[in-house]
């Protein structure tokens, strides 16, 4: 029992209803306590406010979240002190379904902190995305949110 307490690969976990959207991979859930917590979605990068297709993003996912009860898995804090972690609604991993519906990259840069078999669904459902041309592959030129932030500090 102590060693499973221990194991490196559970993770904490916050449940709640999901009360603020900032963006298409930034929410806000309310616990059982009141207590808030800003939630980073891990695996994923949205586009941003001011870019293409960022506020579908946006909506694409408040229409998923909003209002609804989720439990969020992980344990990891990011720069910015939000929690970032897989979001589960009714057992569906709305992350995987952001890149499904293609509203987000699969965030390759942290693919590492997710398990194998995640790692393989959402690099496979990116692919599909593209090649089906969903969401922001419509673009004939869609720009990866962290090459859109560089471009937005050196201006």
């Amino acid at each position: 029992m102590i060693a499973l307490l221990a194991d490196p690969l559970v993770h904490a976990n916050v449940t709640g209803t999901v009360v603020g959207v900032s963006d298409g991979d930034t929410i806000t859930v309310l616990d059982d306590s009141k207590k808030q917590h800003k939630i980073r979605l891990s695996g994923i990068d949205a586009p941003e406010k001011g870019q293409a297709f960022g506020q579908r993003a946006k909506e694409y996912l408040s229409d998923r979240v909003y209002r609804k009860s989720v439990v969020v898995e992980g344990d990891k804090t990011d720069r910015y002190g939000r929690t970032v972690g897989k979001v589960v609604v009714d057992g569906r991993d709305v992350c995987l379904e952001m890149v499904e519906a293609g509203y987000a990259w699969h965030f390759k840069k942290y693919q590492r902190e997710q398990s194998r078999s995640d790692r393989a669904l959402y690099a496979a459902a990116e692919n599909a995305s593209r090649d089906a041309k969903r969401g922001l592959w419509r673009d004939v030129n869609p720009i990866a949110p962290w090459e859109w932030r560089k471009g937005q500090r050196s201006d």
